[in-house]
């Protein structure tokens, strides 16, 4: 196996060094393979592990007359090793190199999202719990609906992160496959024997059937995992910028002293953690599509995908790994307004509660035609009338006071009615 070592920090993993040192990495375990299968001698490959090293600034340089990034690595390498050196890299080529070592990188940056995304996990949990019982407004197509807890909105974040964590879980497995088969993938001068003993090495499956390169299939899944993540990001992104509206102002980003809003405007407290993540993740949004492209490659490969690799891979986990600091941080330290929350949701003397009155009405014998229409016209006198009262124009309709006592009108107003079964979600999320 390899040498464990310190979870790195993300950005670490997509460094030229890294990189080169999965390529290493590679390299050696297919040499300690060729030697317990006897190909090599086992001498060669001790004086390899002693001796090998590289100079990323040397391997640039040999790479601006050769043209060719794994020839320019394998010369710098042997300019350490010396005589042994020719053992290295027997009957390989390039992607089996890079492939393989891809999906260490893959793999590394996995480790560390899923690490970032316990922490969402934890902060939306507590928030969730601290909020279970904190009344408000819920709305459907940007108007109020009907009354919902600001912990049963978290509820659905956490259920929405757990499934991400699920999904992350499975590319670790998905992409942790090495290849090493040679050219076109069909073991014409290397033992597949070795490509198994390499790959068990490094903590990676052997691609069941490889081209000259790793399908690229499993890569864009890869990629479509994490654009789905930071798509969650930004709904949960949206909302907190939503809810911070100065008209509703129901949640709002921390503002730290010192802090400012707007070159012009003092008075300004906007949600600009919140505006950053809707934008990184039409970024990480754009690689997905990038990854489902590359996945037609001509015949058995070319190296159209490559380039986009490059770019993408660095950037999407980046990118998904800042989001999910940023998140985390933006949760846990969320401001909440209880306050202003109760405010919105008895707005125009509570219309919000039409569907229980209507519901009361038709247990009393009314049709539901008939009651609609009895609800309707009195919510619809009250929308938007500074002095507006549903429940007031409600007391002083005969067609309703004739079916329902003073009691049992008040009753329909009572929010804990459509709270009452939410204690399920909680216990399914275990909170």
């Amino acid at each position: 196996m390899i040498e464990r070592y310190t979870l790195p920090e993300m950005g670490e993993i997509w460094t030229e060094a890294y990189k080169l040192k999965t390529w290493l990495q590679v390299e050696i375990a297919v040499c300690e393979a060729q030697a317990e299968l006897g190909y090599i001698p086992a001498t060669a490959v001790a004086e390899i592990k002693a001796k090998a090293q590289f100079d990323p600034q040397r391997v640039l340089e040999i790479e601006q007359e050769v043209k060719h990034d794994v020839i320019a690595f394998l010369t710098n390498v042997n300019e350490y090793v010396g005589e042994a050196g020719r053992y290295i890299h027997l009957g390989m080529t390039s992607s089996d190199v890079l492939d393989t070592a891809l999906a260490l990188q893959l793999v590394a940056s996995l480790d560390v999202l899923t690490t970032q995304l316990e922490a969402l996990v934890q902060a939306i949990r507590y928030q969730a719990q601290e909020h279970r019982n904190t009344v408000m407004i819920g709305r459907s197509h940007g108007i109020h609906a009907e009354p919902i807890t600001f912990g049963f909105k978290l509820a659905g974040w956490l259920a929405e992160v757990l499934r991400h964590r699920d999904r992350l879980c499975y590319q670790k497995r998905a992409i942790a496959v090495g290849k090493i088969s040679g050219a076109v993938g069909t073991y014409a001068h290397i033992d597949p024997q070795i490509e198994a003993l390499a790959c068990q090495k490094l903590g990676l499956e052997p691609d069941p059937a490889s081209t000259q390169v790793v399908s690229r299939d499993r890569h864009a899944d890869f990629l479509n995992a994490l654009a789905l993540l930071a798509a969650s990001i930004e709904r949960f992104a949206v909302e907190i910028r939503n809810l911070q509206r100065t008209d509703v102002l129901e949640v709002e980003e921390y503002f730290s002293k010192g802090q400012k809003g707007s070159s012009a405007m003092p008075h300004k407290r906007n949600p600009i953690r919140s505006e950053r993540l809707t934008g990184m993740a039409r970024l990480v949004r754009s690689y997905a599509v990038a990854g489902l492209e590359n996945v037609a490659l001509w015949h058995e490969r070319d190296i159209s995908h490559s380039s986009v690799e490059r770019v993408a891979f660095p950037d999407a986990c980046i990118l998904t790994h800042f989001m999910l600091v940023e998140m985390t941080d933006l949760v846990k330290h969320l401001l909440v307004y209880p306050e202003n929350m109760s405010r919105n949701m008895n707005v125009y003397g509570g219309v919000v509660f039409s569907q229980r009155v209507l519901l009361a009405l038709v247990d009393k014998g009314l049709s539901r035609e008939d009651a609609y229409a009895i609800v309707q016209s009195n919510a619809h006198a009250a929308w938007n009338k500074p002095d507006g009262n549903f429940q007031q124009l409600l007391r002083q309709d005969s067609r309703v006071t004739e079916k329902l006592s003073p009691e049992e009108l008040d009753d329909c107003f009572d929010p804990r009615h459509h709270l009452k079964n939410l204690d399920q979600i909680y216990q399914r999320l275990g909170i």
